[in-house]
């Protein structure tokens, strides 16, 4: 095997691993029935994140590799526009997420009993939509590594 070859291996490995879990994140946390399962949903979606996070670190090095090794690869409108999705993405979590995120963080951290708060449910119809956002533009990026469509 080439180190190319390599590269494609590994990039499509850490496209499953890091990819895979972000697109169940929103899932995970989207119909709890109580505020324990609510917090348990957040406690397996903030480990997730830690996986699409080293994943996602993976997918640009090995990606931007290759482009080193094949420079025509940033000729390529599919590639180009591919990098350029992506580092949009990769915006969204300090830009977008995070201060969606937040304020459900802190509802959390203070709530009791076993109600999930009223206020959840407009706060997550808010990081949800951001969430979904952010999966179509990996999705279209999957469909760019797929089809090379330009």
């Amino acid at each position: 095997m080439s180190v190319y070859e390599v590269l494609v291996f590994i990039h499509i490995f850490s496209a499953i691993l890091g990819m895979g879990p972000g697109f169940m994140m929103t899932l995970i946390v989207s119909k709890p029935s109580n505020l324990v399962e609510l917090k348990h949903g957040y406690a397996i979606r903030n480990r997730l994140h830690k996986i699409t996070m080293i994943g996602g670190t993976i997918l640009l090095v090995s990606g931007l590799l290759m482009g080193a090794i094949n420079p025509y690869l940033f000729q390529q409108g599919w590639y180009m526009t591919s990098l350029l999705l992506f580092l949009v993405a990769l915006a969204f979590g300090p830009l977008l997420l995070s201060p969606r995120s937040k304020p459900i963080k802190e509802l959390l951290k203070d709530a009791t009993g076993d109600q999930i708060p009223v206020e959840y449910e407009g706060l997550a119809r808010k990081l949800f939509f951001v969430e979904r956002i952010e999966n179509m533009i990996f999705l279209i990026i999957i469909a760019f590594m797929i089809l090379k469509p330009f």
